[in-house]
C-alpha cells in the first residue's frame, strides 16, 4: 500500500507500527457555525482511507476531534448572550448530522478541547520544563529556535515561515515567530484555572496533546486539509517532538486539496460559500460524497452545478445496473476487483477506482447468468462499500425526492401506471401526455422487458 507523505514530499509504502492496529488523527472543526462544502472533504476523505486501511490490516483507531475553544465561538456565544456550550453543541450536532447524511461513519475517538485541558496543560508544563516554551505576561510561548527541525514539514525558509505565520509582533516574545501555548481570558472571556493564570490554550497545541491522550505518542497517520500544513501542523510536530523527548510525532502525514466553487476559492465576500446543510435540500448526501470523491484528494476540486448533476447521473447508472439485477442474491465470499482494491491502495486513487466501479457497471448490464450476475453484484456492493456508496436501496434511491416540489414516489407510479392503462387502451395521445408530463417534471421513464422503469434527471 503506497501513500503521499507530504513530509518527505514522495509516495512510499505503507506499513503501520503494530501489524494489525492503524493509528490516525485527523483535524476536524471548528464548531461555530454551519460547516462549508470544503470542511468536508477531510472526513470524506479520510472515511474513505480507514474503511481500505480496516480492510487491509484490520483495526483501525481513527480520531477526528471536535474544536470547541475559540474565539469565532467566544464571539458567537456573546453575540447570542449565551454560554460557549450552547454554540458548540448545536453545531456539533449540525455537523454529525452533515456527517451522516454524506455516510461517513463514527471515528472511534471524537476529543473535544473542553476535555482535555489537564492534558494541555500537563503538555505545556513539560515543554517549559525541557526549555521548548517559556512563561511571559499571562502567555505560554513555544520556542521555535529550540526546535532544529521547524520548517520541515512545510519546506519554508525561516523568511517564509514569518510571512506564512501572520505573527503577531509582541514584546513578550523571545522570538518573532514564537507562538501562544497558552493565553490569558479576560474576565468577560470563558477561562480555565493554570499554573499561568486563568486562561485558554492556544489552537496549536490542543490537536498535539488530544492527539497523545486517545493514540499514543507516535501515530500512524495525521491527516487533514492543505491549509493545515503550516503553521497547524508545522507547530503539532514542533510541539509533540519536544514534549516526548524527540519521539517521531506522526508518521505519515496527508492534506488533502481545496474545494473551489465554480473556480473561484470560496470566501464570504464572494458569496460563494456552499453550506452542506443548504446543499442537502436539493442533493441526496451520496451525491455530495462522489463529488469530493471525483478528484484526487490532493487535488484541488471545483464544485459546480454541473459536477453535481453528473456524479447524480454516475449513480443512477450504478444503482440501475442494481435495480436490473432485482433479486439475485450476492455471490458468497466474493469482494471487489483487484483492479479497484489496487487503485484504492496506490496513494487512495478514487478515480481509479471509481473507473473500476462502472467497468463493473457495464458488465453488470450486459451479463447473462446468474453465476455471473450474481458475482458482480457481489462485486459492486462490495466496492461501493469502500468507497461509502450504495448504502441504500436501489428502490429507496429512485423514489427519494430531494425537494418538496418534487414528484412524490406515490405519484409517479400512480402516473405510470395511469400511462399503461392508457396505452393497453390505444389512447396514445395521453399516453404521451403522461410522459411528457413527468418528463417536465424531472422523471424519466424507460420501457424494457421487465416493464417501465423510471428515474429522477
Amino acid at each position: 500500500m503506497q501513500l503521499h507523505n507530504t513530509l518527505t514530499g514522495q509516495k512510499e509504502s505503507f506499513v503501520p507500527q503494530h501489524p494489525d492496529r492503524v493509528t490516525m488523527y485527523v483535524c476536524g472543526p471548528t464548531v461555530y457555525s454551519y460547516a462549508h462544502i470544503g470542511n468536508y472533504r477531510p472526513p470524506v476523505v479520510f472515511d474513505t482511507l480507514a474503511r481500505v486501511l480496516r480492510r487491509r490490516f484490520g483495526r483501525v483507531d481513527y480520531a477526528r476531534n471536535i474544536t470547541d475553544i475559540d474565539d469565532k465561538i467566544n464571539a458567537a456565544a456573546a453575540k447570542e448572550g449565551v454560554d460557549i456550550r450552547a454554540i458548540t453543541d448545536r453545531y456539533a450536532a449540525a455537523y454529525h448530522e452533515d456527517l451522516v447524511s454524506l455516510g461517513v461513519e463514527p471515528t472511534t475517538y471524537e476529543p473535544r478541547v473542553t476535555e482535555h485541558l489537564p492534558q494541555i496543560i500537563s503538555m505545556i508544563e513539560r515543554l517549559i520544563a525541557s526549555n521548548h516554551a517559556y512563561a511571559a505576561e499571562g502567555h505560554v510561548l513555544f520556542h521555535t529556535l529550540s526546535y532544529a527541525g521547524y520548517g520541515a514539514l512545510s519546506k519554508r525558509d525561516e523568511q517564509s515561515l514569518m510571512a506564512g505565520a501572520r505573527v503577531e509582533v509582541a514584546p513578550y516574545k523571545k522570538h518573532a515567530g514564537d507562538f501562544v501555548l497558552w493565553k490569558p481570558s479576560s474576565a468577560d472571556q470563558p477561562g480555565w484555572d493554570s499554573p499561568w493564570g486563568r486562561g485558554r490554550p492556544g489552537w496549536h497545541i490542543e490537536c498535539s496533546a488530544m492527539s497523545e491522550a486517545v493514540l499514543g505518542e507516535t501515530i500512524d497517520i495525521h491527516g487533514g486539509g492543505h491549509d493545515l500544513i503550516f503553521p497547524h501542523h508545522e507547530n503539532e510536530i514542533a510541539q509533540s517532538t519536544c514534549a516526548h523527548g524527540g519521539a517521531v510525532y506522526a508518521r505519515f502525514w496527508l492534506h488533502n486539496g481545496f474545494v473551489n466553487v465554480n473556480h473561484e476559492k470560496m470566501s464570504k465576500s464572494l458569496g460563494n460559500v456552499l453550506l452542506v446543510r443548504q446543499l442537502l435540500e436539493t442533493l441526496p448526501g451520496e451525491v455530495i460524497r462522489l463529488v469530493l470523491l471525483t478528484g484526487h484528494y490532493r487535488q484541488p476540486l471545483d464544485w459546480t452545478d454541473d459536477v453535481a448533476a453528473d456524479a447524480r447521473k454516475k449513480l443512477d447508472r450504478v444503482y440501475g445496473a442494481l435495480r436490473d439485477l432485482g433479486d439475485i442474491e450476492p455471490a458468497a465470499g466474493v469482494t471487489a476487483p483487484q483492479g479497484f482494491i489496487d487503485a484504492l491502495e496506490d496513494d487512495l486513487n478514487t478515480p481509479m477506482a471509481l473507473a473500476e466501479l462502472f467497468e463493473l457497471v457495464r458488465a453488470a448490464n450486459k451479463a447473462e447468468s446468474a453465476d455471473e450476475k450474481a458475482r458482480l453484484k457481489a462485486q459492486l456492493l462490495d466496492a461501493g462499500s469502500l468507497l461509502g456508496l450504495l448504502q441504500q436501496s436501489p428502490q429507496d434511491w429512485f423514489s427519494a425526492a430531494t425537494s418538496e416540489s418534487e414528484l412524490s414516489a406515490e405519484r409517479i407510479e400512480q402516473l405510470i401506471a395511469d400511462r399503461a392503462a392508457a396505452r393497453k387502451a390505444k389512447n396514445f395521445s395521453e399516453s404521451d401526455r403522461i410522459r411528457n408530463e413527468l418528463a417536465e417534471q424531472g422523471v424519466l421513464i424507460e420501457d424494457g422487458a421487465q416493464g417501465t422503469r423510471w428515474r429522477r434527471t
